[in-house]
């Protein structure tokens, strides 16, 4: 975590702080507010509108990544928000049986659910939008009942990462998101598995990661990417720079630095480790 620090140190002149209206159709070109974007459909916007210019530019192997949840790292404790993004959005949205109790399987399993609510919210995207005829299926190494989901929306099929039942319900012209499949060096099997000729495949929100720096190193293009960073975060949605933001104490988040291309870490950048 430390390694990747630097990115959110190096300034340049006219900072930007951003904090404004959310636009109606893409969802805007900065991060997503916080923490609003998890509840009034800026993420999936933003996500949606890079997945689209992505498969248009002819990409296939994509990753996206962002918190499932507002509060990822307390997930654990059942924050206020959290509990409120589970009761409002994902019990509701996904038709949970039961909805969401505290004990329930999906207020224990906050992030698996949200995930598969998050697949849902992208599935359009991959489809080819409300007039696309292409197949969109979604699996998932997650702890995750799809008997207690009422509404998958575009999601046509559904299963779990790398089982055989999975590989042989394959449909032709499918496109994939497999969520936390990983590390790294399950991918390329994850393709061959899943996969299908000419057709996108998402990973979404991989929970393990053997790099230390942003991203993947399997070439699959972060086509939609939102990471914290100690005390800010990493945002990019294709085809735009990678941007590095300071989150202030009111809760907007300050631009310090934009990337052409993908940042990485290199020994120069050393000493701005610890000027946070």
């Amino acid at each position: 975590m430390r390694s990747l620090l630097l990115l959110l140190t190096l300034t340049t002149p006219g900072q930007v702080v951003v904090n404004g209206l959310i636009p109606l159709i893409d969802g805007g070109k900065t991060m997503p507010k916080l923490y609003d974007g998890w509840f009034n459909d800026q993420i999936a916007k933003q996500a949606n509108a890079a997945i689209s210019k992505a498969v248009a530019a002819g990409k296939k192997n994509m990753e996206v990544q962002f918190p499932p949840v507002p509060n990822v790292d307390e997930v654990k404790f059942g924050t206020p928000l959290n509990q409120k993004f589970g009761m409002s959005l994902i019990s509701k949205d996904l038709k949970i049986k039961g909805g969401y109790k505290p004990g329930s399987q999906v207020s224990r399993n906050l992030l698996a659910y949200s995930n598969i609510f998050w697949a849902k919210k992208i599935a359009g995207s991959l489809k080819g939008g409300a007039i696309g005829g292409k197949p969109v299926g979604v699996l998932t190494a997650e702890a995750v009942d799809f008997e207690q989901i009422g509404n998958l929306g575009d999601l046509t099929r559904s299963g779990k990462i790398f089982t055989e039942k999975a590989r042989k319900e394959g449909r032709n012209g499918e496109a994939m998101i497999c969520i936390n499949p990983g590390g790294e060096e399950t991918w390329s099997k994850l393709v061959s598995a899943h996969g299908q000729p000419n057709c996108p495949l998402v990973v979404l929100n991989n929970a393990y990661s053997t790099s230390y720096d942003l991203g993947n190193k399997k070439g699959f293009e972060e086509v939609y990417y939102l990471k914290r960073i100690s005390k800010g975060w990493v945002y990019r949605a294709f085809p735009g720079p990678w941007e590095a933001y300071l989150e202030k104490p009111d809760g907007t988040v300050e631009l310090l630095q934009s990337y052409k291309t993908k940042p990485v870490r290199t020994d120069r950048f050393a000493h701005y480790y610890d000027l946070f």
